[in-house]
């Protein structure tokens, strides 16, 4: 029985020889990933893809022509490469689109020197030039805030205490230690974020921003000329992003969450945020009694309410093209610098990943397509609106129970890239055990010695997030820090010059090879127990 048995068996293998050939859902296809690490180390583009969304482009705003320019740029490239489905996907709308069209500021009184300082995004501007004295405005009661009525038309408002600027003995760049890295192997299973409703919505939360509310109208009523705030960090770079008050309108997908506050804003003034030496002198000039004066031109550009728009593309599957995997960035950024770091290092690795498997003539068995986000910045809108259009949401109900559509049957996995210019590390797991085995083997045959950890930890506040909470699988690489936190982010230093060359090279490959390792799989990438 045993030996006919065999016989079975052998003649199935050798009458089918694709059972014979398959390969075990787990073995690495090492040819394929060898030619994925020769295109995208030999012929790389990643660095010209960057060049021209920051430099070409420039900072591209949610909504903005900037933004515009960028996204139907890279559909182009995209058909160039020979990608397919290949479109701009609506979501919104937004509300108005912002652009900075002319800016310059100089203190004229008691010394003439060009403040070092940058609008906020979606700030109006006065008209034509203006000039008027800079006072403090630091009432933090109502009583206080009395005492300044009538006082304030004409005026520069510096609504900042001084900020202390202290030397910098520490580099301001760094990779993760071992040490670092090693913590984050040994880490258990994050725990559930705890809510924060309750919390906004105290009473003495709700009293503070009344005043906030009542202090803003005040200035706005009595014809205050500009709102001065002091940025963080120094060395002549700004940190800036929305005006206060902005850029939350009635009209976006933000307008459809609990709201925190149950008062409006008023309407907003220019809000410039300024170097911190620079506010910090016209502090002190104030407080020895000297008038500090200063001179503006602001000329900014709001346009017609639309639609904001997400980029997409596919290099389709074979035998299992209705199942997907999704590689994603944002490409939205702030408007202070050109946006490198923040994301189009991210969103040239994703592109540069596509690039390199068209390239190669791989043939995935699953449909690979790329995702680059906007509205990322006002709040992970273009992810949000594109997993629930296309996947599921949770439900408005207490236990928030989940709805998914037919298609996250066919999701496998989502893959994000989103902080700087540091090479890959390993993976945020977000608690998923269950891909750590499938992981560890890529790891391995990608043979990086730099980037082989493999944490349970969660990583938020990114464009995995919305896919992570509907139970998708979706992941966020560990990243070298750098200077994204002390040099790039969110600052008119997030700039071409910032980004590694080695780096994002490193970063597309890795993209790269586990988009196609996920489509190559026998079966989809395990889910959250």
């Amino acid at each position: 029985m045993r030996h006919r048995l065999l016989f079975v068996i052998l003649f199935l293998f050798v009458s089918y020889p694709s059972l014979a050939q398959r390969k075990p859902s787990e073995e690495i296809d090492t040819a394929a990933v060898r030619k994925i690490w020769n295109e995208g180390t030999d012929r790389s583009q990643v660095m010209d893809i960057i060049g021209y969304l920051t430099e070409v482009c420039g900072p591209r705003l949610t909504g903005s022509p900037q933004y515009t320019k960028a996204a139907n740029w890279a559909i182009n490239k995209m058909n160039e490469w020979g990608m397919s489905n290949t479109h701009l996907e609506g979501w919104g709308p937004f509300g108005k689109s912002w652009t900075l069209e002319h800016y310059s500021a100089h203190v004229t009184k008691p010394d003439v020197f060009p403040l070092v300082s940058f609008p906020k995004a979606w700030s109006p501007g006065p008209k034509g030039s203006v000039s008027g004295e800079a006072i403090l405005f630091n009432a933090k009661t109502d009583s206080a805030l009395a005492t300044y009525k009538g006082k304030l038309k004409g005026k520069f408002i510096l609504l900042d205490e001084p900020r202390t600027v202290k030397p910098q003995f520490e580099p301001r760049a760094s990779r993760d230690h071992d040490t670092t890295l090693l913590e984050q192997s040994n880490a258990d299973v994050p725990r559930p974020r705890r809510s924060r409703i309750g919390v906004a919505t105290s009473p003495e939360a709700k009293k503070q921003a009344l005043f906030a509310y009542n202090k803003s109208k005040m200035m706005y009523d009595e014809g205050v000329l500009a709102t001065l705030t002091v940025s963080r960090g120094d060395g002549g770079n700004i940190f800036v992003q929305q005006a206060s008050g902005a850029p939350s309108h009635p009209d976006t997908p933000r307008a459809r969450r609990p709201q925190v506050w149950e008062v409006r804003s008023p309407k907003i003034l220019p809000q410039i945020q300024v170097g911190a030496e620079h506010y910090n002198r016209m502090m002190r000039l104030i407080q020895r009694g000297e008038k500090v004066k200063i001179e503006m031109e602001l000329e900014t550009k709001f346009h017609k309410a639309d639609s904001a728009y997400n980029v997409i593309g596919e290099i389709p599957g074979t035998d299992l093209a209705d199942e997907v995997v999704m590689i994603g960035a944002h490409l939205d950024s702030w408007h202070g610098g050109t946006g490198a770091t923040d994301d189009a290092t991210g969103s040239a690795v994703c592109l540069e990943a596509m690039r390199i498997i068209k390239a190669t003539g791989l043939k995935p068995r699953r449909t690979i397509r790329i995702g680059l986000w906007s509205g990322e910045e006002q709040g992970l809108f273009g992810s949000e609106a594109y997993v629930a259009n296309h996947f599921g949401v949770r439900g408005d109900d207490s236990a928030r129970t989940l709805q998914l559509k037919p298609a996250a049957e066919k999701f496998s996995v989502y893959f994000n890239d989103d902080n700087g210019t540091g090479r890959f590390r390993g993976v945020f797991m977000q608690g998923n055990e269950s891909v750590r085995p499938i992981f560890r083997k890529w790891l391995t045959a990608i043979a990086d010695p730099t980037a082989q950890t493999l944490t349970l930890q969660n990583t938020g506040s990114t464009d995995h997030v919305p896919f992570d909470q509907i139970g998708l699988p979706a992941f966020q690489f560990i990243q070298d820090e750098i200077e994204y936190s002390s040099m790039t982010h969110h600052s008119t230093m997030d700039v071409y010059d910032r980004v590694i060359e080695k780096d994002v090279q490193q970063s597309s490959v890795i993209m790269a090879i586990f988009a196609y390792n996920a489509a190559m799989r026998d079966e989809k990438l395990p889910r959250k127990r």
